[in-house]
């Protein structure tokens, strides 16, 4: 046999080459980060890719300066950061003073303001009774007059000082901004200045005031008593 033949048996003989024989760890290591990255691409709605890749660009860029920086400048930029860090925590003591201050100055500020309600109705009370006081003095000037008319003669005619009395009297409401309520016969009726007692045969339109049984009363604008009329019947 010929080497050319035996050459050619041997060759036939041996196996064929593993292509994955030719891959190297780092080919192995690429796949996986690849498949990797692909695995976080699709995650969500690509947010896993974009926050991946930031992370990774951070991580790159601050290799770069560390390892392109000596150590001098390593140095110069952690005493940097740690002023940084100081000015920081100097910063944040100081904001929480102030936070402290001013939570202080609230709960001064509340204090004085139940303060000042107390003390403006305690002066609303005592004023009230002032008021009332004043009024009081009023009207025993009235009392003594009526007072004095009873204990005239029997044949006496009080009537004279029966009168004198009653404008006496009139004129205090008047100051106490008291008005009296007294509509006209003929007169629409009001139901919230108005009671209808019944109804009554009358001249005047019908559902009007026919005529008023008892005056009512107004102080400011507001009523405090309600004048009680007959109305006109329909």
């Amino acid at each position: 046999m010929s080497e050319q033949d035996a050459s050619g048996t041997d060759d036939a003989d041996e196996p064929a080459a593993d292509d994955t024989a030719d891959a190297t760890p780092g080919d192995e290591a690429s796949a996986d980060e690849r498949e990797t990255l692909d695995g976080v691409a699709e995650d969500g709605n690509g947010n896993g890719a974009s926050n991946a890749a930031e992370t990774l660009e951070a991580g790159e860029d601050l290799l770069e300066r560390v390892t392109s920086a000596d150590d001098e400048q390593l140095a110069n930029e952690i005493a940097s950061l740690r002023m940084r860090v100081d000015s920081l925590e100097s910063e944040l003591e100081t904001q929480e003073d102030q936070a402290e201050e001013l939570e202080s100055k609230l709960a001064r500020t509340k204090a004085d303001f139940q303060n000042y309600k107390k003390r403006m109705q305690k002066r609303r009370e005592e004023e009230k009774q002032r008021a009332t006081e004043d009024l009081v003095e009023r009207l025993l000037d009235v009392r003594d007059n009526l007072k004095r008319a009873l204990e005239q003669d029997e044949d006496a005619d009080i009537r004279d000082g029966i009168e004198a009395t009653l404008r006496q009297f009139d004129e205090e409401l008047t100051q106490e901004n008291v008005t009296a309520i007294e509509p006209e016969p003929g007169q629409e009726v009001d139901p919230q200045r108005h009671e209808v007692l019944l109804q009554v045969e009358s001249d005047q339109p019908a559902g009007t005031v026919a005529e008023v049984h008892r005056p009512g009363y107004e102080m400011a604008e507001k009523v405090i008593r309600t004048a009680q009329v007959t109305v006109s019947e329909e």
